[in-house]
């Protein structure tokens, strides 16, 4: 049977970190409900797409509207199994939800999984969960890491790094490492 996952969203959350794992989750059996604070289900937020062209950070260039399927409002975190976070610039707004850091705060205390990629670190650090814990994250996030009480774990950008039920990685050339992470911390088992 599937886990339910909650995925958390936000206008110019990373595109591919918000969609690959949203569509990859439910692929191998799962349920998972993207909210956005003040959104509803059928409502959409605005992606963007990053990506590395050489530059000292990322680009940015518009991306798709990605449709929310729960209501904010109405999530009750002790009703799903796991949490994920995408990065983008979402997060830096994200951060100062309250609702938000609380429910990150539940998924924390109750030792539930959460999979957190790129600039999702920020809404981590904010809701004072990862003191103590190794993290990764992109690399502009590391000061805001180290400043949470966390180890800043340095990564090529295709990895991903798992302490205890907190998987994280820098960004979505990590996609295969941090989803094989999370799977199996989620006990998902795909037989080939």
């Amino acid at each position: 049977m599937g886990k339910r996952i909650l995925l958390l969203a936000g206008d110019f959350g990373e595109d591919y970190e918000t969609m690959v794992p949203f569509q990859a989750l439910q692929m191998v059996g799962h349920t998972v409900h993207a909210v956005c604070p003040d959104k509803k289900a059928g409502d959409y937020v605005m992606t963007a797409v990053h990506d590395f062209e050489g530059q000292q950070t990322y680009s940015e260039k518009p991306g798709h509207r990605f449709t929310v399927n729960a209501t904010f409002a109405d999530v009750r975190p002790d009703q799903y199994d796991a949490l994920v976070i995408p990065g983008g610039r979402a997060p830096e707004y994200l951060r100062m939800n309250a609702k938000v850091l609380e429910l990150v705060q539940h998924f924390a205390r109750a030792g539930k999984p959460i999979a957190s990629i790129c600039h999702g670190a920020q809404i981590l650090a904010a809701a004072g969960v990862i003191r103590g814990k190794r993290v990764s994250a992109y690399p502009a996030c590391a000061a805001e890491v180290k400043l949470a009480g966390a180890e800043y774990v340095t990564l090529e950008m295709d990895q991903a790094v798992t302490d205890g039920t907190l998987v994280t990685a820098p960004a979505w050339p990590a996609h295969p490492a941090w989803l094989a992470q999370f799977l199996a911390v989620l006990g998902t088992r795909i037989a080939n």
